[in-house]
């Protein structure tokens, strides 16, 4: 018999997300209405914010942040050099220029004192990354924004849920959620924007609708970042369950790290004390004392059936199309280019059984044992 796969990552919709979108195919009423409305009143409750607006995708929600904040185009934010290209390509699409702060290798997230020593007369914001699902040290950066007068847009697409001291995240600054395929909560595609101030919520809306308030209402240059009600409708009981999928990842993330500690060469992700993890990835470092490379752990891993994602090979700015881009600054930022070729998430979903996180486990020590 043929070992069945485990994948890195598993979508369940379930009979809800089936009734809610028939619902809205029935209504006729396809485009954005009372479903986003009901999406963005989740996330409201979920981050303990005044405002979330919903829009097409995560990448849309870091755009429209950044423009509806008014940050001038030209000036700086600082933000990480180890996250996924959506992060740069937002500012850059918002015609912001890129500074970057190297990270902490035990967290994988931007460095305070680096983003400190990063900040220039030119900076309009900082925008840290809560990567694979754990919170960025958001408290202090917010006060450091405060104290440099710097708008502050937290990266949140992977931390549905996360938090510091009980605090979830998006509420420290103007927080952008994504809703991909494989997120914690996904709709396919979508994005949520999360905010304590209602001007802004209301610039937002009026900015996701061409620049209408009413029908054919104009009041600035605006854009379509609109979320549809199908969209939504898949989203809606996915909310309902992620007290309970955060928590199974949390379980699954523990059982991980107990059956593979004390293997040479192999780095187990950390949680910062305070913090909640939402656990989007699982992610080790195969570091040089590991009896083979990362490369090399990855392929046998796959060849066992046992899922791997690599977020990511390179520093963000490490390709062609933007090494030498007039809107990036580059450098050396050694933590993150040690993190891109050592990191590699395993499977840590919720749908995971027993069995599964058993023959994972076996299969890590297996090839580095």
């Amino acid at each position: 018999m043929t070992t069945p796969h485990i994948p890195i990552s598993r979508v369940e919709l379930g009979p809800e997300a089936e009734a809610l979108v028939l619902e809205v195919v029935r209504s006729g009423h396809l485009a954005q209405g009372p479903m986003v409305a009901r999406l963005e009143q989740a996330f409201v409750e979920l981050v303990g914010c005044a405002q979330a607006v919903a829009v097409g995708n995560g990448t849309l929600a870091l755009v429209a942040a950044i423009q509806a904040i008014g940050i001038e185009p030209g000036s700086e934010i600082v933000t990480s050099p180890f996250t996924f290209v959506a992060t740069v390509n937002a500012a850059i699409e918002a015609g912001v220029r890129v500074r970057f702060a190297d990270i902490s290798l035990a967290d994988f997230n931007v460095d305070l004192d680096a983003v400190t020593a990063a900040i220039t007369p030119s900076t309009s914001a900082l925008m840290p990354v809560h990567l694979y699902g754990h919170p960025a040290e958001i408290g202090a950066l917010a006060l450091l924004a405060e104290r440099h007068g710097l708008a502050l847009v937290e990266d949140a697409c992977q931390a549905h849920a996360a938090s510091e001291d009980g605090r979830v995240v998006g509420s420290f600054g103007v927080g952008c959620f994504s809703l991909y395929a494989t997120k914690n909560v996904t709709t396919g595609e979508g994005g949520i924007i999360t905010t304590n101030d209602e001007v802004l919520a209301d610039r937002l809306r009026v900015l996701r609708n061409q620049g209408m308030r009413a029908r054919y209402q104009y009041e600035m240059a605006g854009h379509n970042y609109r979320m549809t009600d199908l969209q939504a409708a898949i989203g809606i009981p996915q909310m309902e369950r992620l007290v309970g999928t955060t928590t199974q990842r949390a379980a699954n993330a523990a059982f991980l790290s107990e059956a593979l500690s004390g293997i040479d060469g192999l780095v187990l992700p950390s949680v910062r004390a305070g913090c909640r993890h939402a656990w989007h990835q699982y992610t080790v470092r195969v570091t040089p004392d590991a009896r083979l490379d990362r490369d090399a752990f990855v392929t046998e891993l796959n060849a066992r059936g046992i899922g791997t994602g690599v977020y990511y090979p390179r520093v963000v700015f490490d390709y062609d199309a933007y090494r030498d881009h007039p809107m990036i600054t580059t450098g050396s930022f050694p933590n993150a280019e040690t993190a891109a070729r050592e990191v590699v998430s395993l499977p840590v979903h919720p749908h995971l059984s027993e069995n599964d996180l058993d023959r994972i486990a076996s299969e890590v020590r297996a090839v580095l044992g």
